[in-house]
């Protein structure tokens, strides 16, 4: 598979906590892990013996180098993961629900991937079958936006597929308008949007979810993929085309990564099947049916297991895993 996976973004050290069920205030001990979203999404493309790079900054500290590692031990391409000492790598101390839902505390003001600049995305050249992929963390008023911008851009030229899901957080923002703002400026950018349904109210500001996906329809937009937990995922297409496709239940303990796990198996499936934004308007229901029930498999298996990378799942796990469902 020559084509490859690029997300651009935040990489950052999650702490998850010892206990479940205790509120962040009253966790005694952590365990540090690798997280941000575009670096997840790389990872899980790459387990799943695709190519993926991951563009990013971190500080030259001992969790910036840890990073890296991990990225390598993924087999994920770091050529460009610069390092800087002007900033330290992002932290974030993580709670867990007894339901496995998070609560999340970042340390990242600024944090080393927001100082990544146009002119470090420059030389990196992207072609038709490759696949550009980032978030929303990372689209703050700081130098980073305007890398990813140019990275758009280079995509745009080239006609290669965007993703972008949105992977709100609200904590690390001003405020929610400037979140929902750069949301909002960045949507029509994209072939591909990946929307949850905790925040599809938010971006649209529609109360109806049926008129909410309806208005996701506008710039590049080609797919809108709306993620239910549990329940399973839904697509629909720009032509109006509506699937719905049941997740799985499994006995969730860490939820955490499991929009990345679901994004990064999505996105490997796009590249194996050599997709394009053409083929992306003509795809025939069966091929959606394979790809959405591996993501949805995929996405739920990750959750049976604490953190996000260390709990992604190989190629063969996951066909056992639909095999003994079946």
């Amino acid at each position: 598979m020559k084509n490859r996976v690029y997300t651009i973004g935040e990489a950052l050290i999650d702490f998850i906590p010892n206990e479940i069920g205790v509120s962040l205030k009253d966790v005694v001990g952590f365990k540090r892990v690798m997280g941000g979203a575009p670096s997840n999404v790389a990872i899980a493309v790459s387990k799943l013996k695709g190519n993926s790079t991951f563009i990013s900054k971190v500080g030259e500290d001992a969790f910036g180098s840890y990073i890296i590692d991990k990225l390598k031990e993924f087999k994920v391409d770091t050529s460009w993961v610069y390092k800087t000492n002007k900033a330290k790598t992002g932290l974030a101390f993580v709670s867990l629900k007894d339901d496995g839902q998070r609560d999340f505390s970042f340390y990242r003001n600024p944090s080393a991937d927001m100082l990544l600049s146009e002119e470090e995305v420059e030389d990196i050249n992207l072609k038709q079958g490759d696949i550009l992929h980032f978030c929303s963390v990372d689209l703050i008023d700081a130098p980073v936006k305007k890398a990813h911008k140019r990275l758009i851009e280079k995509a745009l030229k080239t006609k290669t597929l965007i993703s972008f899901d949105p992977n709100v957080r609200l904590p690390l923002w001003e405020s929610s308008k400037s979140c929902l703002d750069a949301i909002r400026e960045f949507v029509p950018y994209a072939h591909i949007l990946k929307i949850s349904d905790e925040e599809l109210n938010f971006i649209t500001g529609i109360e109806d979810n049926e008129q909410a996906i309806k208005s996701l329809f506008i710039g590049n937009v080609e797919w809108v993929i709306y993620t239910l937990g549990s329940k399973g995922s839904l697509i629909v297409t720009k032509d109006n085309k509506r699937f719905e496709f049941p997740g799985f239940d499994v006995n969730a303990c860490d939820t955490t990564g499991a929009g990345d796990a679901f994004v990064g198996a999505l996105l490997f499936k796009l590249l194996a099947k050599s997709m394009n934004i053409l083929s992306l308007k003509n795809i025939i229901e069966e091929d959606l049916k394979e790809i959405f029930r591996f993501c949805n498999a995929y996405a739920a298996l990750t959750t049976t297991k604490n953190g996000a990378v260390d709990a992604m799942h190989t190629m063969e796990e996951t066909i056992e895993f639909m095999e003994n469902l079946s």
